[in-house]
Order: C-alpha cells, then sequence, then structure tokens
C-alpha cells in the first residue's frame, strides 16, 4: 500500500464527523429539555454497570467469608452480604430506570425530529426553481436527502452519546482493571480495533453504492406508481404493458439484490472471523485471571469482579467501535441531507411592488432561453409588446417554445438572454409573492388536486379560499356550477379517488374546474390560460372564452389554443415556429398575409366543412 494512502485515508473518515455538528443543533433545537435529559441518562448508564460488578465482586468475597468465618467475623459479613444485595439491587434499578427514560426520549425525539426534518426539507423545496425539479441529478440529491435524512440526525446522536457512555464506562472500568494489570487494560482495547476497521471500510462502501443507486431507486419507484395508479392503470392494461414493467422493476431489484448479497456475505464473514479475535482475548484474560486467583494474587470476589469487568469492559469497546462506525456511516448520509439543504439558489427576488409605467404592459426584448445542456434555444430572440386590456393568441406546433414563453413570464425560468418587463420594470427586479399575484395561469397539464370541489377552485386566490360566494362566481365563470350542484355534497365533494367517498370526474369536469380556479384569480392583472380546455367540445369553450373576454376586458389576457375558433376572438395573434416569431397581426391581417397562420387556419376549417 503506499505510504500516502493511510493518512488520506483517515482524513477522508475523520472529514465526514463534521456533520455532526449539524445533526446536534437539529436535534437541540427540536428539543432542548429532551437532549439534555438523553445525556444525563446516558451518563448515568455509563458509569453504574462498573460500579455494579465492583458491588457484585465484593458480594462473593462477603459470601466467602460468611461460609469460611465463625463468630463476630461471619456475622459481619453476613451484615454486609445484604448490604451489597440492596446496594446492588438499588444501582440496578437506577440504571433501569435511567436506560428506560433514555428510550422514552428517544421515541418522542424521533417523532419530532422526522417531522422537523420533512419540514425542512419541504421548505427548501418551495425556495428551488422549476428547473432543479426538471435536472435529474438535483431531484436526485431530494430524493436522497428524503430517503433516510429525517432518521439520520437522531441516529448520530444517540450513537454520539451511547459513544460517550461507553467511553465512561471504560474509564471506570479500566481505572479496577489497571490494579490487575496494566497490560489487561492493553488487551481490552486492542481487541476490538480489527473489528473496527473492517466495519468502517464496509460502511463507506454500504453508502457508496447506497448513493449511486438513486436514479435506480427512482425508477423502481416511478414503475410501481405506473403499476398502481389511476391515471395510468388503464393503458397499463389496455396495451399490456404489465408484464413489461413488472419484469423491469425485478431486473433492478436484481441487480441492487445481487450488490447487496456482495457486501452483506463479505461484511458477515469479516466480522465473524475478527470478532473471533476479540473473543480470544476475552477467554485469554479469563483464564489469566483464574490462574491469579488459583495462585493465591487476588480472592474468589476480585477473580468475579475482574472478569466481569472485563467482559464489560470488551462490550464497551465493540460497542464504542460500532457507535463510531454508526456515527460514520450516518454522517456520510447526513452530507446528503446536508448537500440539499445547502445548495446555493440565486436570488429570485426583487423587492419592487409597483411598476414604473403601468400603461406599457408587458414586453419581451430579444428574449432567448436555452433548456440546460441543450444547444438548440427554446425561444431565439422574441420581441413583443402586450398592452393593458389587449387579448394575445399564440399559435404554433407543439415544441414551437408556446408554453416555455409563458413560464419566462412567469418567471418559473429566467431568460438566458434579453429581458422581460412588466409595467416598464425587468421581471427581475419584482418582489416574486407581488409579481405571481399578478399573473393568473392555467397549464394544460394542470394539477388535479384531491381536495374537495371548493377548495379546488378556491386555491386559485389562496387568500380568498373560504369565501364561499366567490368561489361559487368563479365556478359559475368557468362553466363548472352546472356539474358541481350535481355532486353528492356540492362544493363540499372529495374528489379524486385517494381518499373516502372521493368521486372522480371526467377529464372536461376537471378542465372546467381548473378554468374556475383560474378565474377565482380576480386581483391578477394578467391571465393566461395554456390550452386547458383540449377536453372541452368547442361550443363549450367558445362561451368559456366569451366569458374569459368579459373578464378581462380591462386586464391583458393571452390565450395558447389549438382552436382557430377561439383564438381569432384575441386581439393580437402571433405565430411561434422553430423557437422564433413567424408571423404576428390580428386574425384579419394574419389571413390577408395568407402564410403559416391562413393555412392552419384554412386547414382547420376544412374540418368542420
Amino acid at each position: 500500500m503506499d505510504d500516502n494512502d493511510t493518512p488520506t485515508s483517515i482524513r477522508k473518515f475523520v472529514s465526514v464527523f463534521q456533520y455532526s455538528r449539524v445533526a446536534l443543533e437539529i436535534v437541540w433545537s427540536t428539543s432542548a429539555a429532551l437532549t439534555v435529559t438523553m445525556a444525563l441518562t446516558t451518563l448515568v448508564a455509563g458509569v453504574l454497570p462498573a460500579a455494579i460488578a465492583s458491588i457484585g465482586g465484593l458480594f462473593v468475597d462477603a459470601v466467602s467469608t460468611a461460609l469460611q468465618q465463625t463468630g463476630a467475623v461471619a456475622e459481619q459479613a453476613r451484615a454486609d452480604v445484604l448490604f451489597y444485595v440492596l446496594v446492588e439491587a438499588g444501582l440496578v434499578v437506577l440504571m433501569t430506570g435511567a436506560q428506560r427514560i433514555n428510550a422514552v426520549c428517544q421515541s418522542i425525539l424521533r417523532v419530532l425530529l422526522g417531522n422537523k426534518i420533512n419540514v425542512m426539507i419541504l421548505e427548501k423545496a418551495l425556495t428551488l426553481e422549476l428547473a432543479h425539479f426538471e435536472d435529474s441529478e438535483y431531484y436526485d440529491k431530494l430524493v436522497r436527502a428524503r430517503r433516510e435524512a429525517s432518521s439520520r440526525p437522531l441516529s448520530l446522536v444517540i450513537k454520539t452519546f451511547d459513544l460517550f457512555r461507553d467511553i465512561i464506562a471504560l474509564l471506570t472500568i479500566g481505572i479496577w482493571l489497571f490494579q490487575f494489570s496494566p497490560y489487561a487494560v492493553l488487551l481490552l482495547g486492542l481487541a476490538g480495533i480489527p473489528a473496527f476497521v473492517a466495519e468502517a471500510k464496509f460502511s463507506g462502501e454500504a453508502f457508496r453504492i447506497h448513493r449511486r443507486r438513486s436514479a435506480e431507486r427512482r425508477m423502481q419507484i416511478y414503475l410501481e406508481m405506473v403499476l398502481t395508479r389511476e391515471d395510468g392503470v388503464k393503458e397499463v392494461k389496455l396495451l399490456q404493458l404489465g408484464k413489461l414493467f413488472l419484469q423491469r422493476y425485478v431486473d433492478i431489484f436484481k441487480n441492487i439484490y445481487k450488490e447487496d448479497r456482495s457486501l452483506v456475505i463479505r461484511r458477515g464473514f469479516w466480522g465473524y472471523i475478527l470478532g473471533l479475535l476479540a473473543s480470544a482475548a476475552f477467554y485469554f484474560a479469563y483464564g489469566w485471571v483464574g490462574f491469579a486467583a488459583i495462585a493465591g494474587g487476588i480472592t474468589i470476589g476480585q477473580m468475579t469482579m475482574y472478569i466481569a469487568q472485563f467482559r464489560l469492559g470488551q462490550n464497551a469497546v465493540t460497542s464504542s467501535l460500532t457507535s463510531v462506525n454508526g456515527m460514520y456511516e450516518d454522517n456520510l448520509y447526513l452530507s446528503n441531507l446536508t448537500e440539499y439543504l445547502e445548495h446555493k439558489i440565486p436570488e429570485q427576488t426583487g423587492v419592487e411592488r409597483v411598476g414604473p409605467d403601468p400603461a406599457d404592459g408587458i414586453r419581451f426584448e430579444n428574449v432567448s432561453f436555452y433548456y440546460p445542456g441543450s444547444q438548440s434555444p427554446a425561444l431565439h430572440n422574441v420581441c413583443l409588446h402586450i398592452s393593458p386590456g389587449e387579448s394575445m393568441a399564440i399559435v404554433g406546433e407543439n415544441g414551437s417554445g408556446k408554453t416555455t414563453l409563458i413560464k419566462l413570464l412567469t418567471r418559473l425560468y429566467t431568460p438566458t438572454e434579453g429581458r422581460i418587463l412588466l409595467e416598464g420594470m425587468d421581471l427581475k427586479e419584482w418582489d416574486i409573492e407581488t409579481l405571481r399575484q399578478k399573473i393568473g395561469v392555467i397549464f394544460q397539464d394542470f394539477a388535479r388536486y384531491q381536495l374537495i370541489v371548493g377548495e379546488n377552485i378556491g386555491i386559485g386566490d389562496v387568500e380568498d379560499i373560504q369565501e364561499d360566494t366567490l368561489i361559487e362566481e368563479a365556478a359559475k365563470k368557468g362553466m363548472a356550477d352546472t356539474f358541481v350542484k350535481d355532486l353528492p355534497k356540492a362544493y363540499n365533494t372529495q374528489l379524486g379517488t385517494w381518499f373516502k367517498d372521493g368521486k372522480e370526474l371526467s377529464g372536461g369536469q376537471w378542465q372546467k374546474i381548473a378554468l374556475s380556479r383560474a378565474f377565482m384569480r380576480s386581483k391578477a392583472d394578467v391571465l393566461i390560460l395554456d390550452e386547458p380546455t383540449a377536453s372541452i367540445d368547442a361550443r363549450a369553450e367558445a362561451e368559456i372564452f366569451a366569458h374569459f373576454r368579459d373578464l378581462t376586458a380591462n386586464k391583458i389576457s393571452i390565450i395558447i389554443s389549438h382552436r382557430f375558433s377561439t383564438v381569432r376572438m384575441a386581439d393580437h395573434i402571433i405565430v411561434l415556429e422553430k423557437a422564433e416569431i413567424l408571423e404576428e397581426g390580428s386574425h384579419q391581417e394574419l389571413l390577408q398575409a395568407d402564410g403559416q397562420y391562413a393555412t392552419l387556419f384554412n386547414l382547420q376549417a376544412q374540418g368542420y366543412q
């Protein structure tokens, strides 16, 4: 082995313990009282075993004296026997109580800490940009942080306390064994080191394997979801995908199992072999103490005490080394949590709440955007202006950049080049909360919340989620009221199938709920509908957009739709093709230009003839 390898390995081993401070801070902030109680009971549990063993030795000597002597000496010895029994019983009661209190504290703290860590992870998720969730590598960080980090901080603190307990026990035991022989103390310390080194190696290997598998485990979770969720099971059955997906699930398991089995076998083999060394050390000491008693160097009670002390010491060494290895492994896993929580998020928000020129509306100035890792732009050099009170429609083939443009306007993404202004001010300078209150948007892939009807609509404006009148008004504008009133509990009906008495809706009904959610945002200055009416018939869509025009008479409205009967109602239309604006103008102007818009319009018109 290279001479430089050992110091490097030691540095790598020691470096992971930097996360112990993080764990202690989290646990302390969760409950200082429980943490202190755990520390004190751990201290008591560390001191008492050696004391109990020493009392046991005195008890044996007292019994031996009572058997061998007569008269007053025997009488005193019998009194000593009773005293030692009572003292040892009291110490055992105290130690058992300390252990029980410690276990209760751990159980309570585990629940509190699990919730705290999950809240920290979710709070961090709220600060992330959309691009983070679309980045598979970063999403793996989130998955790794959520998988075990909620239990690891407490586990680390418990092992730290256990280590302190074992160190205290070893110091106490060492004082007693030193009276017998300093070499007994040295033998006790050296016996557990080989097993410790092997365990440290396997702990690190287990962590690296676990970390490397994030993507595979995520694929397993995805396959489980496809095979068991109602939104995927229809196609799975009709296309007969069940066996294919199940086989992929099993194949992933087999790969994971093969690697795990190898690690477990090697870990178990070396644990057994090196554990034999510790057993050999104990029985060497066992015989050593026995022959010392035969030679008359120590009493029978002292022999009993030293054997018990050595056994306790050996257990303490093994336990302390196990704790250190466990701390090492917990620190490795905590690095996932820390890596996730400390990920630097670019400052998303400015501080401005009012633009300098409200009459200027929205401007895109030479805006281009590239998705991470992509060489071709999703939008390229886009320039457009939308005035207050103006309605704009966006048309184009799939992949032309329509939805990307909306995500840039709502600051789900930041332009790679150029800038977007609202009321004469760059979006970067707007307070993000204020900006998003000014914009109402419903995407084609809108969420189907497993909530009651009223909440499904009311979350369009969280501040008014309890205002039944506003919710019902929004439902009328979204044309959802016509079927909501026929549901079992009207606006209090549970939607979806995840919870008891949940009512599943048709695709068109869900879209009307989503549209009603958009209409709920009555305070917004900009309202955007991104192809939200694909499952609604043409007549219903025409009615909805008539409502939409009335609602947005003094607002900016943006519509993305493939139906030209809707698009033609807009004041201004832009045609996107290959990430660029190909044409723009009113419906009549674009028809007269006889370009791409006119071609698409005439093709669709023929379908209705």
